[in-house]
């Protein structure tokens, strides 16, 4: 600048007037001025953040008024009984009454055994069943025989008595006239052959008056304490005959539950050994959900907490209401059958899983029914309390049963009575 400054106030030689100096003055600062682009990037970047505030914001308030409030799981799967169905008896398949996905009702029969063996044994032992009630009979009329011949050999006892006290009255007269000559010798010795003969007579005759007691409490031992029907004989007959109904009756092999069809195996004139698997019975109206929870979501779960449900079945628009059934008591790896060994090695932390089984509403599972296996979509209502961790009392009864088999018993025991009765004829029971 001195050197610009010392430039402009030298004279000019070719001017004739001296030149007057002259100072420039300094440049103003520059201001850089912002680009449109630059303008539109800073406004792009305010609004990216003030979204992300107000996704924060909104976050935070969702997580303290509804967020917190719930327990959410996707993995969560429907779950139910499949009851395997089982012959109890062998023998060859002549009827198939079922097929894949259709509906049975408890007691419909679903296979057909041949029952030729179990007509053959049935038809036995209702012969041994009359057989014995027919000898029970003989023995109760035996008894009331041997009464009446006991009567009637202790009059014969009564007759011989008197016989023997008139020998021993002509005996014992005779005696005292002999010496007196009023009778002979020869007459007393016939009245003592008489006496003799009397006496040999009532011995014989009270011998069968104990004979025939000892006959009647012979039979009397065999029925004693007990009706006909009670009596030990008649009871053993009973019961082969009505394990031979049951035998028969189990040629049929019937459903023990209402539910559909699933996994049919069996095959027309395939022979089959007890306890073979023929198919499966599932009861679809009796579903539940098992949902696996982290261990770190288990917390707040309690006994009874509502739940809300949806399945990839039917979307959203379906929506499934159910209560915690239960709490599991043991994580996935604790009842694996190779389970986890983690005292050895390297050892990385993973959390845990534990099922938990979520009870589905009845009328709901009628008008949207489930399969097993079916995925879940879980979410615990936390603003209800609950019932506690573990349930405090027992159940009051059993949580499954069926009926289906007591017919065959009620049948077994009318075949039973219809045979005592038709072989009865009369006699006391």
């Amino acid at each position: 600048r001195q050197d610009r400054i010392a430039m402009t106030t030298e004279p000019n030689a070719q001017s004739d007037t001296p030149a007057q100096p002259q100072v420039s003055t300094p440049l103003p600062p520059s201001q850089s001025i912002p680009t449109p682009q630059q303008r539109k990037r800073k406004k792009a970047l305010l609004v990216l953040a003030a979204i992300i505030v107000l996704a924060g914001l909104g976050w935070l308030a969702w997580h303290f008024l509804v967020g917190r409030w719930s327990e959410e799981t996707e993995d969560a799967y429907v779950q139910g009984n499949v009851v395997t169905v089982t012959p109890q008896t062998g023998g060859t398949v002549v009827a198939i009454g079922a097929e894949d996905g259709q509906r049975v009702l408890a007691g419909q029969v679903l296979v057909q055994f041949d029952g030729a063996d179990a007509d053959a044994a049935y038809a036995q032992a209702e012969a041994g069943l009359a057989n014995a009630v027919r000898q029970v009979r003989g023995v109760y009329r035996s008894i009331d025989a041997g009464q009446a011949d006991v009567q009637a050999r202790a009059a014969a006892v009564r007759q011989a008595q008197s016989a023997l006290d008139s020998a021993r009255a002509d005996v014992a007269r005779r005696s005292g006239l002999v010496a007196s000559g009023a009778v002979s010798a020869e007459e007393l010795a016939h009245a003592r052959t008489q006496l003799a003969t009397a006496e040999a007579t009532l011995a014989s005759a009270q011998a069968a008056v104990s004979g025939a007691r000892e006959n009647v409490a012979r039979n009397r031992a065999l029925v004693d304490n007990a009706g006909l029907r009670n009596n030990p004989q008649v009871a053993a007959a009973a019961a082969q005959l009505r394990q031979a109904w049951i035998n028969k009756q189990r040629t049929q092999v019937i459903s023990p539950i209402d539910g559909f069809v699933a996994k049919r195996t069996v095959q027309l004139g395939q022979r089959i050994a007890p306890g073979t698997p023929l198919m499966a019975v599932i009861p679809l109206h009796e579903v539940w959900v098992d949902a696996n929870f982290k261990e770190t979501q288990l917390n707040k779960l309690r006994l009874g907490q509502r739940v809300e449900l949806t399945s990839e079945l039917y979307g959203d628009d379906v929506v499934y209401h159910g209560k915690l059934q239960s709490l599991g008591l043991g994580t996935g790896s604790a009842f694996s059958i190779l389970p986890a060994q983690n005292a050895s090695g390297n050892w990385i932390k993973i959390v845990q899983r534990v099922p938990v089984r979520v009870a589905l509403e009845q009328k709901e599972l009628d008008e949207h029914p489930l399969r097993l296996g079916l995925s879940m979509a879980v979410k615990v209502n936390l603003h209800d309390k609950g019932e506690g961790l573990l349930p405090t009392a027992p159940m009051a009864a059993p949580a499954q049963g069926t009926t289906a088999y007591d017919k065959q018993q009620k049948d077994a025991d009318a075949q039973v009575e219809a045979i005592i009765d038709a072989n009865l004829g009369g006699t006391r029971d």
